[in-house]
Parts: C-alpha cells; structure tokens; sequence
C-alpha cells in the first residue's frame, strides 16, 4: 500500500516538476572534441536556450568510443532533465548494432527531439592530388591500404562512409581514428590523412582558407553554400547516400511531462532568428518536431543501417 501511494505522490508531482523547470542550471554532455560540428551545434542550441529559460545550460564534452563515454555517463545520471546530450544518429541507430555497449540504449536513454541534420562531404588535403571521388577509387585500387581515411570512431557516420566505400568499389583504404572531428581536419591539412568524408559544417572554415580541398558530397543532394561539387550517388556511385542528425537526449525513466516540456524549449530554440542565421551558415538543416518523431526516425535509420551493415560486411574498425 506505501509502495502504491509513494508511486502515485510523484506520478502527481512530476507534472509540477515540469512546469518549474528548470530552477538550476543543466549540464549539456557532448560526446565529440571541441571544434567539430557536434560542438558547434551543442553551443549555438545551449546559449539559446539559456537565454529563453533563464538558467545557464553549460556544455561538457565527454570525448571516446564513438559517443559511448558520454552516452554511458547520462545513462548513468538521474532522470531530472539537469543532465542532457546532444546525441548522433550513429549513437542512437548504428553504434548498438555494431558493438557491445555498457548500457541499454533503448532503456537508459530517453529520445527528446530532434535537432538537425548536416551534409555529408567528401574532403582531401590539397597535397594528396585528389580531385574528384574517382580519385580516390583508383588511387585506393593502384595502392590497398595506401590512402588513408580519417573517421571520429566505429559506427561514426565518418566510419560507415569510408567503409560504405570500399564495399562498393571494392578497395581498401586505412581507417585511422580521432576523437572528433577537428583534430582529424588538422591532420588532413598538415598532409598526414588524405580523405575524410563527414559533416559539412567543420570543413566549411578550412575550405574556405584552402587547407582543404571539397572533392563531392555524401548526402543526398548538394547545399547552397557549395553548390557547384558532385553529388557521389547521382555521378557513378547510386548507393552512397549518408544521412546525419544530431537530437537531444536525456536519461531513461524520464516523466512524459518533463520530456514533453524540453521538447518544447527546444523547438522553441530552434525558431529563434539568431539560431536559424548559424543553422544556415553551418549548412545544418532544422528538424525540430515531437519526441515520437525522433523515436521513429532512430527505427528507420537502425533499419537501414543494419541492413547496409549486414550487406556489406561493415565491422566496427
């Protein structure tokens, strides 16, 4: 009977809770190194969103594994909306189809909203002499494990494109991670990496200065800002399309009420002019929508990217 009324006092309270949130700040985990987009994205929504709720909405990044260390650290924290991530499709659709994990994605961790999506391209280091996809295809025939391609991890949207890659054109090339991706971009500019495919946003300032050179995207079509590049699966290579989006999370056993009132400050976030500006000059799409919109757009990609995993034999190095 206490166990009955215990349950049925915070069924009553969570609502409540919801509507003062948040009377503390919130700790906003980031599982990518500063500089990449993952970072750029989880400060521009944080600083929005400290000004609309009027608490500050601090970022920490928790590098490794592939998001894992941070997925693993909310998991891990109490479900009171005061610890956030900012989550990858790879972390929530790829990754627990890819390797054992220390939590239960689907149990320990909530789907809030999600945030936005980025363009997948295709970059070299201007030493490499590499100018179009096709490039990279016979260099990686002429000499296997010769070239090498950057990624931020197994089951990064980095890794499945290098490895979607050599399935499908039948090469291999050498897979060399970092813990982000500016720290890669570093080493792609300094000559020591000659490819990386990933997200538009953290190549856009290098590519401007020509540390690196733009070769053709991944996505499914071009962005305005770089309208002019080939577009890999409408130039010889049908089935090279890879999507990317990154959404809030938060710890499992979260109260529907409280889901519900971040999802809202979040799509509100989303709609503020200043948040729109960086969105389009990052080349970094809005989603926005409900809290089942995100859990269906995870089944969709865990879908197809199982598929693509089992197909093509994609392992996690």
């Amino acid at each position: 009977m206490m166990r009955r009324i215990l349950l049925l006092l915070l069924a009553m309270a969570a609502p409540a809770a919801a509507q003062d949130y948040p009377p503390r700040d919130i700790r906003f985990l980031n599982a990518f190194a500063p500089g990449g987009t993952s970072d750029l994205l989880g400060r521009v929504l944080a600083e929005q969103l400290s000004q609309q709720m009027g608490r500050r909405v601090v970022v920490d990044n928790r590098t490794g594994a592939s998001g894992a260390i941070a997925a693993g650290e909310l998991a891990r924290a109490a479900p009171d909306g005061y610890t956030l991530l900012l989550v990858s499709m790879s972390m929530m659709a790829v990754l627990p189809q890819m390797q054992r994990l220390p939590y239960d994605t689907d149990r320990d961790i909530t789907p809030i909203v999600n945030v936005a999506n980025v363009y997948n391209i295709l970059v070299a280091s201007p030493a490499s002499g590499i100018q179009t996809w096709q490039d990279v295809r016979r260099m990686a025939q002429e000499r296997p494990g010769a070239l090498r391609c950057a990624t931020v991890g197994p089951g990064s949207s980095q890794q499945l494109s290098c490895a979607l890659f050599m399935s499908l054109t039948n090469t291999r090339l050498e897979q060399v991670g970092y813990r982000g991706g500016a720290p890669a971009i570093l080493d792609i500019v300094a000559g020591r990496v000659e490819v990386m495919w990933g997200n538009m946003p953290e190549y856009l300032a290098q590519i401007r200065a020509g540390g690196l050179r733009p070769i053709a995207y991944g996505a499914a079509s071009a962005s305005p800002l770089l309208p002019n590049l080939p577009v890999m699966s409408q130039d010889g290579l049908p089935n090279f399309v890879i999507p990317n989006w990154f959404g809030v999370a938060g710890p499992g056993g979260m109260s529907p009420a409280l889901v519900q009132r971040i999802n809202a400050e979040v799509n509100r976030a989303m709609m503020a002019p200043e948040v729109q500006r960086r969105f389009e000059e990052n080349a970094m799409l809005r989603i926005g929508g409900s809290q089942a919109d995100m859990i269906r757009q995870i089944g969709q990609d865990r879908e197809r990217w199982g598929a693509v995993i089992r197909d093509h034999d994609i392992k996690p190095d």
